[in-house]
């Protein structure tokens, strides 16, 4: 999917909301255990509740690989699922990778080519070599982690170097390397007031915000300093949605907590 593809789908569904697919086996309602595959049944569930609210899935790939071989099968079904009922669904896989080019490039064809996904996190730490092979690929996108949500994110993120912050420097870098024009950026939420000057660097790059819900990340400070005229905001909500309730209605309340957020981001965009 391009950038104006999603774009498109963004105004079309009236949101710019990300569901993340943080599958955890603890955490799943108990009568689904004795499912066959309980994970993808558990997901299944809260895609079919919740599609129309939203434009973009992100399963968080440490919950399936945690699960060894059945969960990686799992993952392909979830995004095979998306893929023959819901095409016009974004997904992104959250795996943070990076590493030197020829790894890189072999994390780059498991999700790009063997899972078909149409975007996945990197982390930019061992610098462009790690990064261009994710962005050879046409119409796929790589999601460069800038500023994260976490505490940790201020050990190293925001260190000055030369006076500049490293997280800008980061961000400023990655626009000289090859197929640029591939790449995303991961912004925390709960770092909102940062959004103003990343937005001088990057004016019009989609940006992938986490933290909004259980993080304490505010949807209106993100869009306020965040937002561009073609949007630019793919905001994450996992936990607070597919963790809403543990009873046999999850998806029924998942779905009331993802409409409650399109229709915040309705109004968002009525401001446009």
């Amino acid at each position: 999917m391009t950038a104006q593809e999603l774009t498109e789908q963004i105004f079309k569904k009236k949101s710019f909301l990300c569901v993340g697919l943080d599958t955890d086996l603890d955490r799943i309602p108990t009568y689904l255990l004795s499912e066959k595959d309980p994970v993808f049944s558990f997901n299944k569930a809260i895609i079919d509740a919740t599609h129309e609210y939203c434009v973009a899935y992100k399963p968080n790939i440490a919950f399936y690989e945690a699960l060894g071989v059945d969960g990686w099968k799992s993952l392909k079904k979830t995004i095979d699922y998306l893929h023959s009922d819901y095409p016009e669904i974004y997904t992104i896989a959250d795996a943070k990778r990076g590493d030197i080019g020829n790894t890189s490039r072999m994390y780059a064809k498991a999700f790009f080519d063997d899972l078909g996904f149409d975007s996945v996190t990197v982390a930019p730490y061992m610098g462009k070599d790690s990064v261009e092979p994710f962005l050879e690929f046409n119409n796929k996108h790589t999601i460069l982690l800038a500023l994260t949500s976490n505490e940790g994110a201020f050990d190293f993120q925001t260190l000055k170097t030369n006076d500049e912050d490293l997280y800008k420097k980061v961000i400023k870098t990655s626009k000289e390397w090859n197929n640029s024009e591939n790449l995303m950026y991961v912004v925390g939420a709960t770092k909102a007031e940062y959004l103003a000057d990343i937005r001088k660097i990057i004016p019009e790059s989609f940006l992938l915000v986490p933290g909004v819900g259980a993080q304490g990340g505010s949807l209106e400070e993100v869009c306020k300093y965040g937002i561009t005229k073609n949007v630019g905001l793919l905001v994450n909500s996992s936990r607070k949605i597919i963790y809403a309730s543990d009873s046999s209605n999850f998806a029924e309340i998942a779905a009331a907590k993802a409409e409650a957020m399109q229709v915040q981001m309705a109004e968002e965009l009525e401001k446009l």
